[in-house]
């Protein structure tokens, strides 16, 4: 998978535990940074594809990646029957 868009999204010169914070208030201030982002999809993705479990990754919480990755599970699934 291709990581150019790491180089130009918002995190590139911040300190990288903003983004893998201890507590929900720091979730939601790494989830400001990247709610404008322009990178914030490949982001995401990449965390997907690579089954990253820490972190906000695009926006999304460990929780919330999960709760992706089993709806896509799933459409696969339902999509095959």
């Amino acid at each position: 998978m291709e990581t150019d868009w790491m180089t130009r999204g918002k995190c590139r010169d911040m300190d990288p535990a903003v983004f893998f914070p201890s507590d929900g208030v720091g979730v939601q201030a790494a989830q400001r940074i990247c709610a404008d982002c322009p990178e914030r999809m490949p982001c995401l993705e990449y965390a997907l594809q690579n089954h990253i479990d820490h972190g906000v990754w695009g926006g999304a919480s460990e929780r919330e990646r999960r709760r992706l990755l089993r709806q896509r599970r799933l459409t696969v699934v339902r999509s095959r029957s």
